[in-house]
């Protein structure tokens, strides 16, 4: 019975091999597999060949932890998102070669991914180099520099197996009031035209396809950027088409990302004169059209021009939006059943993976196996870069007024007083790389400044979120752990649902992190991922005492089993304060459950050092 067992298997284990080995044979005679032929020879050959789940899952995306699912190997994805931010060079390149290997050779046809981020200035990871932020850049006046700027990210970028950057932002910048002028060019429509020409031509050269954003018109009353901007065509094509235009047809940029925003009422990611009118017929744009982070999403759920998802993927297909951003919704079921009813049509759904599969075609993801781990090392964060970003940050200062020639300041000086929230913070901007040494403005002048110089200090107010000071971990127990160790314990989960078993489980000191667009550890995702901490606290003093809680994205807050916050929704850095008697000796049970989604990182637990 055994031996009849392990015939069967090993019989069963022979098909598999040939039928592996008869799969691979087929690859190989595919004509799309011809780096000879034409690319519009090659693209039309593989679509005859690929099922509709199939087309339709070049035009989807995912975000978080790939490797040991079947995310790739059953679904054929098309594109990934931010999955390689939390490793150092050397570690991300490995890990983009096993995913594309993945990709190459686990899948029916053998269709490379696109993995991007974002590198406004730098690519956002883990050791790569941070330039001045965009309106620095700006303020240099210098687009010789910016090539180099440029072609420096774009190094750094392709060497870790990233094909992609969600940058630049070439919106024009006419509103203080709005969050993300930092990331732009500025007001001016020629200096942002010339800027974003340097930056998409020379990280391009480098094989890695830019997308220009947000188009278009991100910004309207009262600096808003997801509400209904009313411009009249005039001012678009005067104003806010230029700097767009100069990208695709100078500078040949590959791909663009649709708004958030609304134009006259309807959606940038469902505007049909926007993105098929315009961008591909007038314009001659031959790349593919993504669309913010959830902004397909927003056709149904925040413009409310559609009624179901269904119709929402229907209207976005049709007016351009070829690939969804960053995970399936509306491009999930809803895309497919439209399909499948005659909603929408498979030419439709051709033409857009069609232009997907070209930007893969002329990038050489078919040929072009792994990336040099070595040399991603060696170019990340490298004694050149570094320079140059100084050269960079140097020639981006702009000095308003030097009345009677007050600076510079003599490294003599008797003593200085550094003043202010900014003072000893190294403040990036928005977008930035993660893991090098920062200096900040007050370590620099107290290196600079004469051993005898004395220097005073003072934070003054404090910016963004607000937060008691974190607890010592000295007054925290961690749940289970032996005595003698302090702080909270901590589960993370690669979900945002504190769902399945931990990725990583360690004992949290306190609970007082900024992770920015990084992650809390390698094994963990560095968007949509879940943290449980559990432990407990016991006061010296009865009393009436204050905590915060401060997250971006959800939270809830239980003490004793009593939930005090329950914040279980996106936001932005927010503090929420408790005040509660609590008795001296009594040991209360912590319960905090977190998660985060997408853009920036803050978890914090804060008490106050003295009873109330």
């Amino acid at each position: 019975m055994k031996m009849k067992r392990c015939f069967i298997s090993l019989l069963t284990l022979t098909l598999i091999l040939i039928l592996q080995i008869g799969c691979q044979q087929k690859k190989e005679k595919a004509s799309y597999l011809n780096p000879n032929l034409s690319i519009e020879k090659r693209i039309k050959d593989l679509l005859s060949r690929m099922t509709l789940e199939e087309k339709i899952a070049q035009l989807q995306c995912e975000i978080g932890e790939v490797e040991g699912k079947n995310i790739i190997t059953e679904k054929g994805i098309g594109n990934l998102a931010v999955i390689l931010r939390p490793y150092q060079a050397r570690q991300a390149a490995e890990k983009a070669n096993r995913i594309q290997r993945l990709a190459l050779e686990k899948t029916r046809l053998g269709i490379p991914v696109i993995i991007h981020d974002e590198a406004l200035h730098g690519i956002v990871g883990n050791k790569g180099t941070s330039f001045p932020q965009a309106i620095g850049l700006a303020a240099t006046w210098n687009t010789e520099l910016m090539e180099k700027v440029a072609m420096a990210i774009g190094k750094e970028t392709r060497s870790r197996g990233i094909h992609q950057v969600l940058s630049p932002v070439v919106n024009i910048a006419r509103d203080v009031r709005w969050g993300r002028v930092e990331e732009t060019y500025g007001e001016d429509p020629y200096l942002t035209s010339r800027m974003g020409v340097a930056f998409c031509l020379n990280i391009e050269k480098e094989g890695v396809i830019t997308t220009p954003k947000h188009y278009a018109a991100n910004v309207g009353d009262g600096g808003r950027d997801s509400n209904v901007i009313h411009f009249s065509e005039r001012l678009l094509r005067e104003i806010y088409f230029p700097a767009f235009k100069a990208c695709f047809q100078e500078a040949g940029a590959q791909s663009v990302m649709a708004a958030y925003n609304s134009i006259e009422g309807i959606p940038c990611s469902a505007h049909k004169w926007l993105l098929t009118d315009v961008l591909k017929k007038e314009w001659g744009f031959k790349g593919f059209v993504v669309s913010d982070y959830g902004s397909a999403s927003g056709i149904y759920s925040m413009h409310h021009t559609a009624a179901t998802k269904k119709e929402a993927a229907k209207q976005a297909i049709e007016a351009g939006l070829d690939v969804e951003l960053p995970g399936i919704d509306i491009y999930g079921e809803p895309l497919l059943q439209a399909a499948k009813e005659g909603l929408v049509s498979e030419l439709t759904i051709d033409e857009a993976v069609t232009r997907v599969l070209r930007a893969k075609l002329r990038l050489g993801l078919f040929e072009k196996r792994d990336v040099d781990a070595e040399y991603a090392e060696k170019i990340n964060d490298s004694a050149e870069h570094r320079q140059l970003a100084r050269q960079a940050a140097q020639e981006a200062i702009v000095l308003l007024k030097n009345q009677d020639n007050f600076l510079p300041l003599r490294k003599d000086i008797k003593s200085i007083a550094v003043i202010g929230p900014n003072a000893d913070v190294g403040r990036l901007g928005g977008y930035s790389g993660f893991g090098m040494k920062i200096v900040t403005p007050l370590e620099g002048i107290k290196d600079k400044v004469s051993p005898t110089t004395k220097v005073y200090y003072a934070q003054g107010c404090q910016l963004e979120w607000t937060a008691l000071p974190p607890i010592a971990a000295e007054s925290l127990v961690p749940a289970g752990a032996k005595p003698g160790i302090h702080g909270l314990k901590g589960e993370y989960f690669n979900n945002m649902k504190l769902s399945g078993t931990p990725a990583l489980t360690r004992i949290d000191r306190q609970v007082n992190f900024n992770w920015e667009s990084g992650s809390p550890d390698p094994q963990v995702n560095s968007d949509q991922f879940s943290v449980r901490w559990t432990g407990k606290r016991v006061p010296s003093e009865t009393n009436i005492y204050q905590l915060s809680i401060t997250t971006d994205d959800g939270v809830r807050f239980y003490l004793d089993g009593k939930l005090l916050v329950d914040k279980w929704y996106d936001r932005g850095p927010t503090s929420d304060y408790v005040s509660l008697k609590l008795e001296a000796g009594h040991p209360y049970d912590i319960l905090i459950e977190y998660y985060e989604n997408g853009g920036g990182a803050v978890a914090h637990l804060g008490w106050n050092l003295k009873p109330r």
